[in-house]
């Protein structure tokens, strides 16, 4: 076990690095000068040369790039000064001469272009919101999907199977953004004296009056509109898992013995056919994270998402930046827990013939 986590976190920060390397370059041959973006369009020559120097935009692509990586890293060779140590909030773990020290940080971001904050706070106070939003639009899917897909299998061939495999091609057929429109026209706006939800809104509200209040009917709309795909993806997986683990000979040789159907279904065959559908749930729960993005923008959910777009349209890259490889992250850690669970869950998948 331990050399199979060792090795998906090697494989995990090898992908992490092929983002960040990615990212940098991505970011660095768009023809928008990040100084001016800082400062604005009309500050003076030596101002905008500072903040060039300052970011290392004078620097050649490679030592710049091996700037941002020693920046994300959490252990890394700093310059050992005040401004340095101001900068980055490190500890010293050693120190290598009287200018350089190895440190400890976490990770630096940088700072917004248009709201001089550090990045690290930015995404700290919006991701909760994108998280809590892709939580209970998972737990959506898991519930409804899981238990739709057992109804269906259930019926095999009959009316309720037809009902459910009916409605699971048009959820999957509907892209998120449009049936979020869809439900904010409807629930929020043409029915919203019979729902009481609104068209608009974040599950975090700060008022003027009020102070900061959680507002959790607007959850409600954004997080249908975003579990409606997963719900339907969950359900034909879990019907056709469930179809082919009933077909099985031990499933009939423990009817013949004697065991209820409801016995044999959800202590022998549910388990079993349970595999896939973990597969689906931990990719689609962090592609929700990127789904949200398109949803909030909709609802004017003000989480992670929303603040990227409006970053991107602003030009402010390190936001981008950071929400992005927040997403790589999210997505690296969630494959690694699904390999583990995948083989505590199936007894015939070896740990150490995964290696």
């Amino acid at each position: 076990m331990v050399n199979f986590l060792i090795k998906r976190i090697a494989y995990g920060l090898l992908v992490l690095l092929g983002v960040v390397v990615t990212i940098f370059f991505l970011f660095n041959v768009l023809p928008v000068n990040s100084a001016r973006l800082t400062l604005g369009q009309r500050a003076d020559v030596s101002s905008v040369e500072a903040i060039e120097k300052e970011l290392g935009l004078n620097l050649p692509v490679g030592q710049r790039l091996l700037k941002y990586i020693g920046e994300l890293s959490p252990v890394w060779i700093h310059e050992y000064s005040e401004e340095a140590r101001d900068k980055y909030d490190y500890a010293v773990l050693a120190k290598l001469s009287s200018s350089s020290a190895l440190t400890l940080k976490v990770p630096y971001l940088g700072r917004s272009y248009q709201t001089k904050k550090l990045v690290t706070e930015i995404l700290w106070e919006k991701i909760p919101q994108t998280v809590i939003l892709a939580v209970f639009a998972m737990l959506l899917a898991v519930i409804l999907g899981i238990t739709m897909g057992i109804f269906a299998a259930i019926h095999h061939n009959r009316f309720w199977d037809n009902v459910m495999t009916t409605l699971s091609v048009l959820g999957i057929s509907q892209p998120s953004y449009f049936t979020g429109i869809i439900l904010a026209v409807l629930f929020g706006y043409v029915w919203r004296e019979y729902t009481g939800l609104s068209l608009t809104g974040s599950l975090i509200v700060e008022d003027f009056f009020e102070g900061t209040q959680v507002v959790w009917k607007n959850l409600v709309l954004p997080v249908i509109a975003l579990g409606i795909r997963p719900v339907a993806i969950i359900t034909q997986l879990t019907r056709s898992s469930m179809l082919d683990v009933l077909s099985q000979d031990y499933i009939r040789t423990a009817r013949a013995k004697g065991l209820s159907f409801k016995k044999v279904l959800f202590k022998h065959a549910l388990r079993n056919a349970l595999n896939p559908v973990i597969t689906s749930v931990s990719g689609w729960l962090a592609a929700l994270l990127v789904g949200a993005y398109f949803v909030e923008i909709i609802f004017d959910y003000k989480g992670l998402g929303y603040e990227t777009v409006k970053a991107l349209l602003n030009f402010d890259f390190p936001v981008v930046m950071g929400s992005v490889l927040f997403t790589a992250i999210t997505f690296v850690v969630i494959n690694m827990l699904t390999d583990v669970l995948y083989a505590f869950l199936d007894p015939r998948i070896s740990v150490k013939g995964t290696n």
